[in-house]
């Protein structure tokens, strides 16, 4: 299910904890629209297999900075070079200070019809922490204007683990997706990274994080809740009614072949991935050049690609089977790695039996660790 994530790398302000790609200066979005489009031109036999694509995911940054002239740009341009199925899953991240009637109208009229709204919480004090551009009236209000627009494909970003976040509050944030009808929620912990505002804050004792028990309850609550609310934790960190999962994610997760178009946007064929020039005016310069923007491409060996299905795989909370990872890998990892597999079965981390292997509720907290012990 292959499909096109497009980075947009602008924001109206830097999040705390944020370490992805972009810039505060609004001035050249248009220019980078019309980058992306010819980027896009420069890519159109991308896919080897000629069947239709199935998925398009605006992510950055903040695509909802976009004007609707800008979104319809680069649109075009994905139409003109592309074939799409009809019901193609069109996804668009916004902020809720960025949601009104007039924006969501745009959008609609623009073939999007999934939002994926950075809430992140209703508490103000932890909107104000993380250096977010809304308030929690904002955010309530946002979800509700999408609701009536039409928007019924609808998922909401939340963080757990953040400073002083008791679990009453916690509770809170999570009720109110519940109640107000949200099919999909992603939900992560907080996390620190290297030279971001938040790790400065950390360092220097302005910020104290939660011990790791908060973690734990606040994940444990959430797939509780969410589960009596009718939302299946199908992967690490997303939840969604039958029928309302992401497509988009979903295929990253099975290794479905995609297309990273704008700046830093990665991209991932056969065995091949590569990722764009994480700088905007370089960017610019390479496409205004005729130039493909690629950083870097690196071929997965067999080594790597058995790391990565293991990866992405066991963070899915279906995992996978005996029989197809021999088949792939000619390889039984049940017999490879029986020592590890049954410690960490013992400690209650996976849940396996002779056909098929997946990570406990208590695995998916230390996937991380898990998944590393399993490598080749």
């Amino acid at each position: 299910m292959a499909g096109i994530y497009v980075h947009i790398p602008f924001c109206r302000r830097a999040c705390t904890y944020c370490d992805f790609h972009f810039s505060t200066n609004l001035s050249r979005t248009t220019e980078l629209a019309e980058a992306i489009a010819r980027e896009a031109g420069l890519r159109p036999d991308f896919f080897p297999d000629p069947q239709p694509l199935k998925t398009l995911y605006f992510g950055g940054g903040t695509p909802s900075l976009l004007t609707q002239g800008e979104l319809e740009l680069i649109l075009a341009a994905l139409k003109r070079y592309y074939t799409w199925e009809p019901d193609a899953e069109f996804t668009f991240e916004c902020n809720p200070d960025d949601i009104t009637e007039e924006k969501l109208a745009e959008w609609k009229s623009a073939d999007i019809n999934r939002l994926s709204i950075g809430v992140q919480s209703f508490l103000d004090r932890d909107l104000r922490l993380m250096g977010r551009a809304h308030d929690s009236g904002q955010a309530y209000e946002s979800i509700r204007m999408a609701q009536a627009a039409g928007f019924d494909n609808l998922t909401v970003d939340l963080i757990y683990g953040i400073p002083a976040l008791s679990g009453e509050e916690w509770a809170d944030n999570v009720q109110a997706l519940v109640e107000l009808g949200v099919p999909h929620v992603s939900a992560y912990a907080l996390t620190v990274e290297p030279k971001t505002a938040l790790a400065y804050q950390v360092e220097t004792g302005k910020v104290l994080l939660p011990e790791d028990q908060a973690f734990e309850e606040q994940y444990f609550y959430l797939i509780d809740a969410l589960a009596d609310a009718g939302l299946e934790h199908y992967e690490l960190s997303n939840f969604g009614k039958p029928g309302w999962h992401s497509r988009h994610n979903s295929a990253y997760w099975s290794g479905a072949a995609y297309l990273g178009l704008g700046p830093s946007a990665h991209s991932f064929v056969g065995h091949q991935r590569s990722w764009n020039i994480a700088h905007n005016a370089r960017y610019l310069r390479a496409v205004a050049e005729g130039n493909l923007p690629i950083e870097e491409t690196e071929a997965l060996t067999p080594t790597d690609q058995l790391n990565e299905f293991l990866l992405t795989r066991l963070r899915r909370t279906d995992g996978f089977g005996r029989e197809e990872f021999r088949e792939r890998f000619g390889m039984d990892l049940w017999e490879k790695e029986e020592k590890v597999l049954a410690e960490f079965a013992e400690k209650g981390w996976v849940q396996m039996d002779v056909d098929h292997l997946q990570l406990t509720r208590q695995g998916l907290l230390l996937s991380n660790h898990i998944i590393s012990d399993l490598f080749q």
